[in-house]
């Protein structure tokens, strides 16, 4: 059955479909996040922490990981456009259960050397693959599964959810800290925090065979027939940068300043929390993540009605404005508060402005592609920007606190979020006709401009 056709006009079957997808994407983003909650408490399992730069190699790893979004994307997205969202969705979630459990029983260094470490990085790079892959179909089947005029507040569950993935990595951190000493938790604690994510992963595996495809069916059909049009434009990457390259390079540009900020402020920054209570309460740093993460949660269909009422734009400029005034004091401030009230306050308020760009982002990048090479478009255009701006952030960080020199690395962050909003500004509209509510009118206009570039 196609969502494309009758289903999206369905605020039930829609709302039914995005908790399936939300569902998916929850586990996904635990699975992604609990490496960056945990991290403190694992780094002595294969790393030696009287190296001084242990910390650094920590999160070069998860640097690292990002490489293989693109590719992620690529075969995703090709297998999305061409074979449907629904089946690429449940491969992604599978990848991501097994290398979950990998990660669990992984013998630590004092036991299998640098060997470690080495599976550390595939398992990693094996789930780098697999988000690269989730980001981008299910911001494209979410958008679609959503009913027109609550696009942006049923899309917004993407960000719910992927947030959520941080709270739940978070919950779990403090169900630990509160029963159980340091000590325990970076022995074994944190191998069953990554083994709660490949468990739910298989749940997940379930609920999402049951999610209708927004892939007209017809479409599919002609795909594996290998004859047509279909067969050679659906997710081909000469198709995307042929035709489409400027609606990709939009999409990069609509990214980078903000996958940076979402790195800066939703995970860089409780790191920095995490950092500057140990000595006195991690408990408290613990309840001042998990309670500021919650609210950016809660957040997101906020953001998301708000767009469907004042337009994507608006919450746009917001967040590119609020975060290229508000990096500098969220960076240099954050790691010098001793009051759990001000550092909670701290976040918040980046929370807020961070979410002008979580709550609606998918969609901008949903409706900027025809359905035949969107989950493709949108999740290479996003892969390349994340891996190059987000993941980078906490490592760069890292790098420049060591070196005394997080000045730069502010400056630099302002300069990409700079970039992002003078994109926002003027090459985006609030209203008007868009790829997934008005198909046949864009591509009346894109056949328009090809003749007269052939002219």
């Amino acid at each position: 059955m196609s969502l494309a056709t009758e289903l999206t006009t369905s605020l039930g079957r829609s709302v039914s479909n995005t908790l399936k997808g939300s569902a998916g994407n929850l586990v996904e983003w635990y699975d992604v996040y609990v490496y960056s909650t945990f991290a403190a408490f694992f780094e002595g399992q294969f790393f030696d922490t009287h190296d001084k730069n242990s910390t650094i190699y920590v999160w070069a790893i998860f640097a690292v990981t990002f490489v293989m979004r693109p590719v992620g994307s690529w075969f995703f997205g090709r297998f999305a456009d061409r074979y449907g969202r629904r089946a690429a969705l449940t491969f992604s979630v599978s990848l991501m259960a097994g290398c979950s459990f990998v990660v669990a029983i992984i013998p630590t260094r004092a036991v299998f050397g640098v060997g470690a470490v080495a599976v550390l990085l595939l398992a990693r790079l094996v789930q780098g693959f697999a988000t690269g892959g989730e980001y981008g179909t299910s911001a494209t089947y979410m958008s679609e599964a959503a009913v027109p005029g609550r696009r942006g507040f049923l899309s917004s569950f993407q960000y719910v959810t992927l947030v959520g993935g941080q709270v739940v990595a978070q919950l779990v951190l403090l169900v630990m800290l509160l029963t159980m000493d340091h000590d325990a938790i970076a022995s074994w604690g944190w191998r069953v925090a990554f083994a709660i994510g490949g468990v739910a992963a298989l749940v997940v595996f379930w609920i999402r065979r049951s999610m209708d495809e927004s892939l007209r069916t017809e479409t599919i059909a002609a795909v594996r027939s290998g004859e047509g049009e279909a067969a050679r434009t659906h997710g081909s990457i000469v198709e995307l940068f042929g035709r489409w390259w400027r609606e990709a390079l939009l999409v990069f540009l609509i990214t980078a300043g903000g996958t940076l900020a979402f790195y800066i402020y939703s995970v860089n920054a409780p790191a920095q929390i995490q950092k500057a209570f140990a000595g006195s309460s991690p408990v408290a740093a613990g309840w001042i993540n998990l309670g500021a993460l919650a609210i950016l949660m809660v957040l997101q269909p906020i953001g998301g009605w708000l767009s469907d009422i004042v337009g994507r734009k608006s919450l746009l400029v917001f967040f590119g404005v609020g975060g290229a005034l508000y990096t500098w004091f969220l960076v240099t401030q954050l790691p010098k508060q001793t009051s759990a009230a001000a550092a909670f306050g701290i976040l918040v308020v980046g929370f807020v402005i961070l979410t002008g760009y979580t709550s609606i982002n998918a969609v901008v990048k949903a409706q900027s592609f025809p359905m035949h090479i969107r989950a493709l478009g949108l999740g290479i255009a996003y892969a390349v920007a994340n891996s190059l701006f987000g993941g980078t952030a906490p490592l760069l960080y890292q790098a420049a606190a060591a070196r005394g020199a997080v000045p730069g690395f502010i400056v630099y962050a302002t300069i990409v979020i700079l970039v992002s909003l003078v994109v926002y500004v003027f090459f985006l509209r609030n209203r008007g006709a868009n790829w997934l509510d008005d198909p046949e009118e864009m591509q009346q206009r894109a056949e328009a401009r090809r003749l007269k570039r052939a002219a």
